[in-house]
């Protein structure tokens, strides 16, 4: 009685062998069959949603560094009318900016860029948009997207996760808890990166947070091996292989049975994953199959090149093979006016990057089927500023009070423009439109509702949108 009494429940649910351990063991078989070998269930099988959905995947095609919309999509001529004047204090009285009290100016500072009305959305696209005017029509504007955080890190937090702080699960992490994916093949959730450096804020931007490890982002390498030591070692052949993860594979559903932890539960899944993606990562890797016309639509020079357009022609590859959410960062866009940061000379070369693969997918996606199920998201972390900065060249200091981004697909209403900023493109006119709007909005074209979607920890409910107010935009979504 003694000995009882000095039992917890966790070593009284693990020892009992009629218990919670021995019924968890049990569960674990497969086809409940005791001599089979045991199987964990798919943690990233395909889940039903809160209610019917309009979309099944995502691409986010994230602009690291914060894009200027002043020269690309939100025109304003009483912006050149003024151009070289100083701002009215009503507008910048009690805000706060980046580099405020070293770099930035408060003159005003008109693009240099002209604007034409494109397509029969007559929506205002820059000249240095040439491939996405083609395809206005297809893509729904929001000018009036508004963020919390004026630094690069926290803001690309607060639009990946919700939140500037760290450790919290990422939109595709919530996503793949929440619908699973239909791939078995490969993960629901990969991330194709390109520019001249990863984006500010690294792993943390496609992590899971709280959330169990198998639904954090797997980044997906231009060159070599798609991910790291996913060969076979040399020696080793494919018998001797599944043997060892066989063996891996019961002595960690020992511990699971043992412990419930699910990140062993993941660990096991992490195995049977990479054991597959020894086929599957190549074979989406290798272009060669696609054709030359394909090529030249997204402007790739070489099938096996690194660069932006070459992961936009991958991301179509990940969805038509069942991945959940992919997600594209390419930097740099941020746009000061120092050394490889020049509105004149620097910016115009990262947007001929991206303009005409951005319209190739679309163009892509839309033949093809794909796009009616498929969101894609273009955007980064923040805008710029009305003003210059007071630097080498001319540039634009970090804005959060009024951005541009656009969607596509997915239930999406294409061809419209929502929202309207005041004449200076400083601040919003009408409908405002908060990134936790814009994130309960694409949950809401998956099917799920921002509020359910959720999971306790540490006594707390997180979810994507957290605790303030957060609204599902019906205005751009059908």
């Amino acid at each position: 009685m003694h000995e009882l009494l000095q039992q917890t429940r966790r070593h009284f649910f693990s020892q009992c062998s009629m218990g919670i351990g021995g019924l968890a063991l049990a569960s674990l078989m497969s086809n409940g069959r005791l001599a089979a070998a045991p199987a964990t269930r798919n943690p990233l099988e395909p889940r039903q949603p809160h209610f019917p959905a309009k979309a099944k995947n995502v691409i986010f095609l994230f602009m690291a560094g914060g894009p200027s919309q002043l020269e690309l999509f939100d025109y304003k001529p009483k912006l050149q009318e003024l151009n070289g004047q100083p701002i009215p204090q009503s507008y910048v009285e009690g805000k706060r900016f980046a580099f405020m009290n070293t770099s930035n100016g408060m003159n005003l500072l008109g693009t240099r860029k002209t604007f034409q009305q494109v397509g029969e959305s007559g929506a205002w696209i820059s000249e240095m948009l040439p491939y996405t005017a083609q395809v206005a029509d297809d893509l729904c504007f929001v000018k009036t997207c508004k963020t919390d955080l004026f630094n690069h890190a926290p803001a690309k937090l607060f639009m990946n996760t919700g939140t500037g702080q760290f450790g919290r699960p990422s939109m595709g992490a919530w996503l793949t808890y929440g619908l699973g994916s239909a791939s078995s093949d490969l993960p629901g959730f990969v991330v194709l990166q390109s520019g001249p450096r990863g984006p500010r804020g690294g792993a943390s931007l496609w992590g899971s947070g709280m959330l169990p490890s198998t639904y954090q982002g797997v980044p997906l390498r231009n060159q070599g091996e798609p991910i790291l030591s996913l060969t076979t070692p040399g020696g080793v052949s494919a018998a001797q292989q599944r043997e060892v993860i066989d063996v891996v594979r019961e002595l960690n559903l020992k511990q699971l049975v043992e412990t419930g932890d699910q990140e062993i539960a993941t660990r096991i899944n992490a195995y049977e994953m990479a054991y597959r993606m020894q086929t599957s990562a190549p074979e989406l890797m290798d272009t060669g199959s696609e054709s030359q016309s394909t090529f030249d639509l997204y402007g790739i020079k070489e099938p096996n090149e690194s660069s932006f357009a070459r992961n936009c022609l991958l991301a179509r590859r990940l969805v038509e093979r069942g991945v959940r959410f992919v997600q594209l960062y390419h930097t740099n866009w941020d746009s000061h006016g120092g050394v490889g940061e020049t509105l004149e000379d620097d910016f115009p070369k990262v947007v001929k990057q991206v303009d005409q693969p951005c319209a190739a997918l679309i163009h892509d996606l839309k033949s093809r089927g794909l796009l009616e199920d498929t969101i894609v998201i273009w955007g980064g972390e923040f805008g710029r500023t009305p003003m210059g900065e007071n630097r080498e060249k001319t540039g634009r200091n970090h804005h959060i009070d009024a951005f541009t981004m656009w969607f596509a697909g997915g239930g999406f209403k294409p061809g419209m423009t929502y929202g309207e900023t005041d004449e200076l493109g400083f601040g919003v006119a009408e409908n405002p439109c908060h990134v936790r709007d814009l994130h309960a909005t694409i949950l809401h074209q998956l099917g799920l509702n921002h509020e359910q979607l959720s999971v306790r920890f540490q006594g707390l409910d997180y979810r994507l949108t957290g605790v303030n107010p957060a609204h599902v935009i019906k205005d751009i979504a059908s």
